[in-house]
C-alpha cells in the first residue's frame, strides 16, 4: 500500500486541474440553459446536456494543452469526462423523477379563497406539475366571495393551526388583500408561526416561485418592510469595479468582431456605423447610449419614436443578424465604462417611453433605482416586448432584480445571456 501512494505521488496537484473543470463546465451549463428557473422540457434538457459536454469537452482541452501546469493524461481526462457525464445524467433522472412527486412538494395552505387566492391556483395550475408547491386546500376567510373551486376548499371548523397539523401544511400563504380588516385572524395566524410554520404573503409567495414581482398584489408596505430594494456603498463598489474589468477584458476580445461589423454596415446601408439614442438612466438621468446601428438612416422619418416590430422593414440584413446575436449592443460597453450603465440592470428606455409608461404603469420609475444594463434579469426571462403589455410584464423581472440585485445574479444573468444568443431569443 506503502508503495502504490508512494508511486501515485501527493493528491494535491489535481486540485487545479479538478477546479478548472469543474468551474469550465459550470459555467457551460448555465449558459446552455440547463439551470434556469423555466426549465425546457425533459428531452431538451437532456439534448443541451450532451451539447454542453461536447462544447465543455473542447474548451477544457484546449484549457489543459495551453497550460502545462493544467495537463491531464488522456486516458484520465477521458474518464473523467464520461464519469461527470453519467453522474450528472443520472443525478437530473432522478431529479426530474422526484420533483414530479407530491411527496417532495411543499404542502401550502392559503387563507383566503377570493380573487387572490384564484392566482395562486392559477400558478399552480400553469405549474404542469413541475413547480415546488402543492396547494392542500384554501380556507375561506369571513367576509369574502369565493373564487375557488369547493373541492378544495377546506371548512373552518377548528383552529388554522389545527388544521395545519392535521394537513401536514409546510407554509401558509395569506391570500387576502387587507390583513388586518379583510377577516385575517391575526391571532391564529401568529400561533402557526410560534409553533414553526412559516406564514407569508402573496407578493412574496409570487416572488419566490416565480422569479419576478407581480405588479396585482403589489402594494407600497411591501416594498419599504420587505427584504431587498436597498444600496449599499460595498455592493456599488464591487460592481463597478468588475464592470470596469470586465469591460477592458469585453473590448479587447471583442474588437475583431466590431471591426468587422463596421467595415459591413456601410456596404449595405450608407450612413453613420454607430448610433446614438437618448436614454433614461439610473435616478432619470438622461444618457446617450451607443449602439451599432442596425436600421436604415430614415428609421423614424416621421418623427415619432416607435417600438422594433416583428420582422421590421426598417431593420437591414445586416442589422437583422447583428440584432440576433446582439452584436449591435457591444458599443455599449463603453457606456459602462464611462459608468452611465452597468453589464447587468434593467434596459435603458427613451424618455418619450418612459413618460407614456411611467403614466400607465404603477411602480415603473422605480427600475431607476439602478443602473441600466446591455442584458438583464427581463431579458433572459421574457421575450422581446413592443407594447404596454410587454413592458409590464418586463417590469415585473426588473423589479425583481433591483429588489435582489448582487454580483452572484449579475454572473448568473450573464452566463445565461449567452443562452439567449446561442438559441436567438428575444431578438428583433
Amino acid at each position: 500500500m506503502l508503495a502504490t501512494i508512494q508511486t501515485v505521488g501527493p493528491v494535491y496537484p489535481l486540485y487545479p486541474k479538478a477546479l478548472t473543470f469543474t468551474l469550465v463546465m459550470a459555467i457551460v451549463m448555465v449558459a446552455m440553459g440547463l439551470y434556469q428557473r423555466n426549465s425546457p422540457r425533459e428531452s431538451w434538457q437532456y439534448a443541451r446536456l450532451v451539447a454542453s459536454f461536447i462544447f465543455g469537452f473542447a474548451v477544457v482541452t484546449i484549457l489543459f494543452y495551453a497550460i502545462p501546469d493544467l495537463f491531464l493524461g488522456r486516458g484520465v481526462f477521458g474518464l473523467t469526462f464520461v464519469l461527470a457525464f453519467l453522474g450528472i445524467l443520472l443525478a437530473r433522472l432522478l431529479y426530474n423523477q422526484l420533483t414530479g412527486r407530491k411527496g417532495m412538494k411543499r404542502r401550502v395552505l392559503v387563507l383566503g379563497a377570493g380573487t387572490r387566492a384564484a392566482k395562486v391556483n392559477a400558478l399552480e395550475r400553469e405549474g404542469n406539475g413541475r413547480q415546488g408547491f402543492q396547494v392542500v386546500g384554501y380556507l375561506p376567510l369571513q367576509g369574502g366571495h369565493q373564487f375557488i373551486d369547493k373541492s378544495k376548499i377546506i371548512a373552518k371548523t377548528e383552529s388554522i393551526l389545527a388544521i395545519a397539523r392535521k394537513h401536514h401544511i409546510d407554509e401558509i400563504v395569506v391570500g387576502v388583500r387587507d390583513r388586518r380588516g379583510g377577516g385575517l385572524p391575526v391571532d391564529e395566524v401568529l400561533q402557526c408561526k410560534i409553533h414553526g410554520i412559516p406564514v407569508v404573503d402573496l407578493s412574496t409567495f409570487f416572488e419566490r416561485e416565480t422569479g419576478h414581482v407581480q405588479l396585482q398584489s403589489l402594494n407600497p408596505s411591501w416594498i419599504i418592510f420587505s427584504d431587498g430594494f436597498a444600496r449599499g456603498s460595498m455592493r456599488d463598489i464591487t460592481k463597478r469595479l468588475f464592470d470596469i474589468c470586465a469591460s477592458i477584458l469585453l473590448l479587447l476580445l471583442t474588437l475583431p468582431v466590431m471591426l468587422i461589423t463596421a467595415l459591413l454596415i456601410p456596404l449595405e446601408s450608407r450612413g453613420p456605423v454607430f448610433y446614438r439614442q437618448e436614454r433614461v438612466g439610473q435616478g432619470g438621468k438622461p444618457f446617450m447610449v451607443l449602439k451599432f446601428r442596425s436600421m436604415c438612416t430614415d428609421a423614424e422619418k416621421n418623427g415619432n419614436p416607435q417600438w422594433a416590430g416583428q420582422n421590421d422593414s426598417r431593420v437591414t440584413r445586416i442589422g437583422a443578424f447583428i440584432r440576433k446575436v446582439r452584436i449591435d449592443e457591444l458599443p455599449q460597453i463603453l457606456n459602462v465604462l464611462r459608468g452611465e450603465m452597468s453589464f447587468v440592470g434593467p434596459r435603458p428606455e427613451r424618455p418619450f417611453f418612459v413618460e407614456q409608461l411611467t403614466q400607465q404603469i404603477p411602480y415603473y420609475s422605480y427600475r431607476h433605482n439602478v443602473k441600466p444594463g446591455i442584458t438583464g434579469w427581463a431579458q433572459i426571462c421574457y421575450p422581446y416586448g413592443a407594447s404596454v403589455e410587454d413592458a409590464m410584464e418586463k417590469l415585473q423581472y426588473d423589479l425583481y432584480y433591483t429588489k435582489n440585485h448582487s454580483l452572484f445574479l449579475d454572473l448568473i444573468i450573464l452566463f445565461q445571456t449567452i443562452q439567449v444568443i446561442l438559441f436567438g431569443q428575444g431578438a428583433r
